[in-house]
């Protein structure tokens, strides 16, 4: 594992963000609720893309933005799976979780860049 964060592809919380929204896309690909599976996707799909985008603005600023906005896509994912684990959509426990982790990972990176902005 390289310690240098080169790409966007580098960081961890892109990484498990992608793999949370694939993972979402088939767990719901046989899902009737249109409505709210496109929700859930829309927002799985989001966390990921702005991570993307605040990290290729080459801002700390910009990049600090972004993430927040992933970390608030993230807090609408995990609203979204709730309603669907109390109407029994799908068992949706193990991947609220996952995106209670993914959210403090992200805090975790808004919290260093905004330390990096103090230092510079």
């Amino acid at each position: 594992m390289k310690d240098k964060i080169e790409k966007f592809e580098d960081l961890k919380i892109w990484q498990q963000s992608v793999d949370l929204a694939v993972n979402l896309y088939k767990e719901l690909s046989g899902c009737k609720d249109f409505g709210l599976r496109d929700q859930i996707q829309r927002s799985a799909v989001s966390v990921p893309s702005n991570i993307a985008e605040g990290f290729d603005r080459h801002s700390n600023k910009e990049f600090i933005r972004y993430l927040r906005i992933a970390k608030s896509s993230c807090a609408e994912l995990r609203t979204q799976l709730i309603i669907a684990g109390r109407i029994n959509l799908f068992e949706s426990k193990g991947i609220v979780e996952e995106t209670i982790k993914l959210s403090a990972m992200i805090q975790t990176m808004v919290t260093y860049r905004e330390k990096q902005n103090r230092t510079a």
